[in-house]
């Protein structure tokens, strides 16, 4: 399996964000797809670029002292009560 963090042009990643942050106040502009905001605080990010990256890319967008955490979705996350359309997302951009 590849791995998710390299940065590999041709490997999709989903990482999952997690701050303490207003998600939906933030301008999150970086080196991703898309970016679905699954409940507050909670985000998945679709981008190839490598986990340092898309920390940093997210950790800038956010206020200063925002708690952050980022990691790789190794799979389909098991989820309830997310945002509507969120597990839909989740089932077309991870795998089982």
């Amino acid at each position: 399996m590849p791995d998710p963090t390299a940065g590999d042009p041709d490997v999709v990643a989903v990482f999952m964000v997690w701050t303490d942050a207003d998600l939906g106040a933030a301008e999150l502009i970086g080196p991703w797809r898309e970016v679905v905001v699954a409940a507050p605080g909670l985000a998945f990010v679709d981008s190839d670029d490598t986990l340092s990256r898309v920390y940093h890319e997210v950790k800038w967008s956010l206020p200063d002292g925002a708690a952050l955490a980022v990691a790789p979705v190794a799979g389909r996350p098991k989820a309830k009560g997310l945002a509507a359309g969120t597990h839909t997302w989740l089932q077309r951009t991870t795998t089982a």
